[in-house]
């Protein structure tokens, strides 16, 4: 999207004045904000490379060098994410607790106060936050114990999990699809990678089913578990992604009523 982002850089440049870059404001301006010329400076970027990148020529922006662009125009943590997401770039520092996100404790407060099961995935599926519905129902993955369980290792790897999940082939290979949607480019990226590559090792279905290069939605729907206190349960799926923190995904489990076994 070069003229989303020549646009966006433009702007962004004209709105951040020599004060606040550190640098001298003497001199009649045409702007109040940044020339072409100090941002390149401040990048250590040719004023040529920096002209043709906000006329929207298809010049390459690396992904250090739109770090750098964001850091000197002092962008915001929801106008760095858009800054990646028009050029098309992964931001190193994503995922590494930089910006806004919410903090371990809100991520117990928001499953914590809904009282249907609920837990928090991160990027790679480990959970994060749980409540007390969830680790009822999930008794073999969300507990205590266990630091950042993994839904893909219960599911693929955990023998109870065939117990647990009622139809567990079709849930199984559905969820291998998901998770293929859900990371798109970052599937060769560490630590990702090196989790597919576990997986596919321990589990052949789980191998069998990547190489298929299915890839689906997380459409929610009925799921359904024999649970080995209380029988069979139904719930509704819903899964929600949290606004300051886009990779993490709230799942609710809402109780549904089941069809009568004949």
């Amino acid at each position: 999207m070069p003229g989303k982002l020549a646009q966006f850089i433009r702007a962004r440049r004209e709105a951040v004045t020599p004060a606040m870059a550190g640098l001298p404001g003497g001199g009649r301006r045409r702007t109040p904000g940044l020339r072409r010329e100090e941002l390149a400076q401040l990048c250590d970027v040719s004023s040529t490379w920096l002209t043709w990148l906000e006329q929207g020529r298809p010049v390459s922006a690396s992904a250090k060098m739109l770090a750098r662009l964001a850091q000197v125009l002092q962008l915001s943590a929801a106008e760095r994410a858009y800054l990646f997401e028009v050029a098309d770039k992964h931001d190193p520092s994503h995922g590494t607790g930089e910006g806004d996100g919410p903090a371990a404790a809100e991520l117990v407060a928001i499953v914590a106060a809904i009282a249907a099961p609920a837990y928090i995935l991160d990027r790679e599926w480990n959970a994060v936050a749980w409540n007390g519905a969830a680790s009822t129902l999930f008794s073999g993955w969300l507990h205590a114990d266990v630091a950042a369980p993994n839904q893909l290792r219960f599911m693929f790897l955990d023998a109870g999990a065939r117990e647990l999940v009622i139809g567990w082939p079709e849930r199984a290979q559905r969820l291998v699809a998901e998770f293929r949607a859900d990371i798109g480019r970052h599937a060769d990226q560490a630590p990702l990678a090196g989790l597919i590559a576990e997986l596919a090792e321990a589990s052949g279905q789980f191998r069998q089913w990547w190489g298929a290069q299915q890839v689906q939605g997380r459409d929610g729907g009925l799921r359904r578990f024999q649970h080995p206190q209380q029988g069979m349960l139904g719930y509704h799926q819903v899964t929600l992604h949290l606004a300051r923190q886009h990779e993490l995904k709230l799942v609710m489990l809402l109780p549904a009523v089941l069809p009568i076994q004949s």
